[in-house]
């Protein structure tokens, strides 16, 4: 079960499958607590890399509904905030007075940064409640799926697409042909196709087995997504590295025949992805293996400091932090609850683990000794906005690349 016939990037055969997780519920599929006692859906969750591409992708079992209604908005965490800031002015630089379409706009975050600087605009994204919250920032959003009926109906309606953008959506696609297929129709001759994604190499490198989830489908090598151009006549041109949810990287791809040279960075990240062995089956069992023992640390200082009779809750209620809750087994019995900043998770439950989500002042009321870090890509924003937690006495416990106990100083 759950297991891919073919790289749904170059579509290469079978790839290896080197860290299964087991059974999870989907990782964005938060509990009212009316259904608290009622069994959650769940699906395996097998890790598999394509040897000819170095895609690090799970199989695709959500049913196409899942996103309806959704819960993440990149504006609970102030980060996001300066980084649209700056990807809207590259975005308008590129767009002239051209249209910008934003494919998964989320609350319009980017599209409402765009639009100061007067550009030119549209979202694209099927969650009802999301897209609310976008076209009160004055975001134009069209409700739904990007495929190619959709790229029609845009292209007819608003004109074609100088600039195509998606942050972090193109990992949630499950078919990225039929996706490629719309972004070349919506595009202009000479515009450009810029994606934000998590890059696979520095998953590898610090241990962030938990980026994978049902809905995070794939996890981008470079290499992957010049193939995948390829097969649509379009060229990887440039890249540039972001720190930003624990190393992404940032790629523009435009039709090959107005393409012109790649910059050099191109080629030093793809040789950068082949040094690291990234085509080698030899890493990923390398990486299983300290999966496994990043597991065995965390639960041993956990119960040592649940021993020592402190109270632990958990900061963060991301999709990654479910896969690292139930794949390790952490439930309610060690952490007393988790906090998150965004107000359409609190009063819910964890999925799998069943843990209560409530807003950051619990911390004040409730006064844990320990906060495990989930959201851990937003770390020195979170050490920031907690001094008075850590003036009190209070630490860290930071699960990634490997657990450490931060406090104050």
């Amino acid at each position: 079960m759950g297991e891919s016939m073919q790289c749904r990037a170059c579509l290469g055969p079978k790839p290896f499958q080197f860290l299964p997780l087991g059974d999870h519920p989907p990782a964005n599929m938060f509990i009212r607590a009316d259904e608290v006692k009622k069994p959650q859906p769940a699906f395996s969750l097998n890790t598999e890399v394509c040897l000819e591409c170095g895609l690090i992708q799970v199989a695709d079992q959500i049913p196409s509904d899942f996103f309806d209604h959704y819960l993440y908005v990149p504006s609970g965490a102030t980060t996001m905030h300066g980084h649209f800031a700056r990807l809207a002015a590259i975005l308008k630089e590129q767009a002239g007075d051209g249209l910008i379409v934003d494919i998964g706009c989320n609350d319009g975050l980017l599209l409402s940064a765009c639009n100061e600087l007067g550009g030119h605009t549209l979202g694209v994204d099927p969650a009802a409640n999301i897209a609310e919250i976008a076209r009160a920032r004055n975001v134009d959003v069209h409700l739904g799926y990007f495929d190619p009926d959709t790229a029609a109906t845009l292209r007819e309606r608003h004109g074609p697409a100088s600039v195509i953008v998606t942050t972090n959506t193109f990992n949630h696609i499950g078919d990225l042909h039929r996706f490629m297929a719309g972004v070349v129709h919506l595009l202009t001759d000479d515009g450009v196709f810029v994606l934000e994604l998590p890059w696979a190499k520095e998953l590898l490198d610090r241990n962030e087995f938990d980026t994978v989830y049902q809905e995070h489908l794939s996890e981008f090598s470079l290499l992957s997504l010049v193939k995948l151009g390829e097969y649509f006549d379009m060229t990887v041109v440039d890249v540039h590295k972001l720190p930003i949810h624990g190393g992404s990287m940032r790629v523009f791809l435009r039709k090959t025949a107005s393409a012109g040279a790649a910059r050099p960075i191109v080629a030093e990240m793809l040789a950068e992805e082949l040094d690291g062995g990234m085509l080698s089956k030899a890493t990923y069992e390398h990486f299983a293996a300290r999966v496994a023992s990043v597991r065995e640390k965390l639960l041993a200082m956990l119960f040592d400091l649940k021993a020592q009779g402190l109270k632990i809750a958990g900061y963060g209620a991301p999709a990654k932090g479910n896969t690292l809750l139930n794949y390790f087994g952490i439930g309610p019995e060690t952490l007393d609850f988790l906090v998150d900043r965004n107000p359409l998770k609190h009063n819910l439950y964890s999925p799998g683990m069943k843990i209560p989500i409530h807003s950051t002042d619990m911390i004040a009321r409730e006064r844990p000794d320990i906060l495990l870090v989930l959201a851990w890509n937003f770390f020195d924003e979170i050490r920031e906005q907690q001094e008075g937690f850590l003036a009190s006495g209070g630490r860290f416990l930071v699960p990634l690349p490997e657990p450490a106990l931060v406090g104050a100083g």
